[in-house]
């Protein structure tokens, strides 16, 4: 298995690639829906692959000076349960806390809620309609306390 993140136009590839067949032909969301102005150069993604397959990824986006959001977190159905979405989400936490980040943020659907608590995210919002899906907000300060 190899990770990487970046925002090269290689890993940006694979990660739609990712995206479009987990949530545009599995999940049936609209691929205007999933594809958005967030998708643009420049925007870091991380990608695991097993040998020369990408088979897991997510996306990191900034927030603010301290804060960002990890979403489109995805993993091909044939990878589930191998526990690649949280080598996936370890990944962006260390690489939020490289650059200086102490507060990701997670739109979940409620069906992955309970996967993200199982690594630390807390849910902070009301449950709430997105892309069709019941979903709910989840935090983690990466170094324990709020700031």
């Amino acid at each position: 298995m190899t990770m990487k993140i970046g925002c090269e136009p290689y890993l940006r590839a694979a990660s739609l690639f990712i995206r479009y067949t987990v949530f545009v032909l599995e999940k049936g969301i609209a691929a205007e829906d999933e594809f958005d102005q967030n998708d643009e150069k420049g925007i870091i993604y991380a990608v695991l692959y097993r040998d020369q397959m990408p088979v897991s990824t997510a996306r990191f986006l900034p927030q603010g000076e301290k804060q960002a959001r990890l979403t489109r977190v995805a993993t091909l159905k044939d990878e589930r349960s191998k526990g690649y979405g949280a080598q996936i989400i370890q990944a962006l936490e260390q690489y939020a806390r490289d650059e200086g980040f102490e507060h990701l943020v997670i739109h979940s659907e409620l069906t992955a809620r309970a996967f993200y608590e199982k690594i630390g995210y807390k849910p902070f919002s009301s449950i709430y309609e997105e892309d069709g899906e019941p979903c709910q907000s989840l935090e983690k300060y990466l170094e324990g306390e709020q700031y």
